[in-house]
């Protein structure tokens, strides 16, 4: 059966079409090459990042990110100052490469029609810097940060506010991810969702289903590009 497009097509940006490699080796260098501890990082900084949300509190993400590497790191004996990890966390999400079939991805999405939508849990300045460092900015039509509500993904409200803000109603829109909790967060909250199962990545069982399942944005484009 043919599938109707979405009016919005929403993408999360890190991991999702920026790579995290460098910074991850940027953050293992700082925690003395335990890349192990990565994982525990990323999940920290996720954590508190609602911790904060849920308390009515807000810091920008990078900042979220840079309390969480110290934390990280006095539990592993490593010592490491508020100003020695905001430069490591602000630093490394700054030069992220995009994916290598990225690009392709969403030119083909927007010549097909699609309206594309950045949707990030960093702060406007650090998606703007980022998108035009590796030339992504001109495939939007526009660039949101949760900044403006200041409540971070995956909150409802912050789903609710992005298809708001570009005056579509949730279900006519699609959050197209490579994170979980993402994608089970805008299925939550009414919206449609596509999955990128980058490596280490997996979708919430306990979750909806995700209307796309694939590897990389390319094969997610395809089908969408079938839609009518």
């Amino acid at each position: 059966m043919t599938k109707v497009k979405p009016k919005v097509l929403f993408f999360d940006v890190n991991e999702t079409l920026l790579d995290l490699a460098i910074m991850k080796k940027q953050v293992g260098d700082a925690l003395n090459g335990k890349e192990d501890l990565l994982a525990l990082w990323f999940t920290t900084m996720l954590q508190y990042s609602l911790v904060m949300s849920a308390s009515k509190q807000y810091k920008p993400f990078g900042q979220i990110g840079a309390a969480a590497l110290q934390m990280v790191a006095a539990n592993n004996g490593i010592a490491l100052t508020q100003e020695k990890a905001r430069e490591i966390v602000v630093k490394s999400m700054q030069n992220l490469p995009v994916h290598p079939e990225v690009k392709e991805a969403l030119a083909a999405l927007k010549n097909k029609g699609y309206k594309l939508v950045a949707l990030t849990n960093s702060s406007e300045e650090s998606l703007k810097n980022k998108f035009e460092n590796v030339g992504l900015t001109s495939y939007f039509d526009a660039l949101l940060s949760i900044e403006s509500v200041q409540k971070f993904k995956p909150f409802t409200d912050t789903y609710h506010w992005a298809a708001s803000t570009m005056q579509v109603k949730p279900e006519e829109c699609m959050l197209i991810a490579a994170h979980g909790w993402d994608v089970a967060g805008a299925l939550w909250a009414g919206f449609r969702a596509a999955f990128v199962s980058r490596p280490g990545q997996q979708v919430f069982p306990l979750a909806p289903q995700s209307e796309i399942n694939e590897t990389d944005l390319k094969k997610v484009a395809e089908i969408l590009i079938s839609y009518k």
